[in-house]
């Protein structure tokens, strides 16, 4: 009984030291949470604004540009995957792969080749291990990403979307990442960046430049709409790089918390549990001494009566 009671001591030191941890991590994550939701409303109405230009500017010049002209026969795309770099966020990782995979899946489908491009270790390991093709990646960044990280990660989306098919160029550009919806709520999302679907934008960007008149703007370029949207096109990718990273990211912190409240709560039921066990041992051990203790007593005072008669 002495080393059981051991033992569930033993158990009970260990849970409660991670029970530590995991409330620390998720007090961390909360607080994280806070800034990432801030940086994400911050960027939303640049992001709006800029492809709202875009869309009047599109609207109002009848110029083929990559932006926002499909090809009549698109062959490659590129696929954006945006994961972290570190676990311990329940299903957040595998959310964002199974978006992207599916993605990719619609795309070859589709008939097209695609080109993967990763942000985040655990996204990078999930194709090494596979050993699938990876054109590029970036790490390091996924808790925190600034707009420096953005422009660096749009850099090759750009220049490949430049570039013709036969040359190694893509025809779209594609991302798939977690949308922050509210801290009990992440979504995993897909869209296509470029070529800029028109359609569902055009009311939004005649309403706001037009000012409710019910019909788009007329404009003059100078010096040319296609240097315009030659302008707009590395500010739109970046743009909406960036707000998916800090999308992503406060989704990964929200996923953390969540997930640490759960390994903390769980802790706490298992030291419960652990804690009642090594009652009942220390009780099975208080009560065994205690008839030993008896039992003594009987033999002596039987040996003492013997002995007397």
């Amino acid at each position: 009984m002495g080393a059981q009671l051991r033992v569930y001591k033993r158990r009970i030191k260990s849970v409660t030291a991670t029970k530590k941890i995991t409330r620390a991590m998720e007090m961390i994550a909360a607080s994280r949470i806070v800034k990432a939701q801030r940086k994400v409303a911050a960027s939303k109405p640049y992001a709006d604004e800029l492809t709202a230009a875009v869309t009047a500017v599109a609207h109002g010049s009848d110029v083929k540009h990559p932006l926002t002209t499909e090809a009549e026969r698109p062959q490659r795309a590129a696929v954006l995957l945006i994961t972290s770099d570190r676990g311990l966020a329940g299903g957040y990782n595998s959310n964002a792969i199974k978006a992207g995979e599916h993605l990719t899946s619609e795309l070859v489908a589709q008939g097209k080749q695609v080109d993967t491009y990763v942000v985040g270790r655990k996204g990078v390991a999930y194709y090494a291990f596979r050993e699938r093709a990876i054109t590029q990646s970036w790490t390091g960044f996924t808790d925190s990403p600034t707009y420096a990280d953005a422009k660096t990660v749009a850099a090759p989306l750009i220049e490949a979307i430049g570039r013709d098919t036969a040359e190694g160029g893509v025809d779209e550009i594609h991302i798939a990442y977690t949308e922050f919806v509210s801290m009990m709520t992440q979504t995993p999302h897909e869209r296509r960046l470029l070529p800029l679907t028109l359609e569902k934008s055009a009311e939004e960007s005649a309403e706001t430049f037009t000012k409710g008149a019910g019909v788009h703007a007329l404009y003059d370029f100078e010096p040319s709409a296609e240097q315009v949207l030659d302008a707009l096109l590395p500010r739109y990718v970046e743009s909406r790089i960036y707000n998916a990273l800090l999308q992503a990211a406060a989704s990964k912190h929200a996923a953390t918390r969540r997930a640490m409240k759960s390994a903390t709560d769980n802790a706490e039921d298992l030291i419960r549990s652990l804690t009642r066990l090594a009652n009942a041992a220390r009780q099975a051990e208080i009560t065994q001494e205690i008839t030993e203790i008896v039992g003594g007593a009987s033999a002596l005072a039987d040996a003492t009566a013997g002995s007397e008669r």
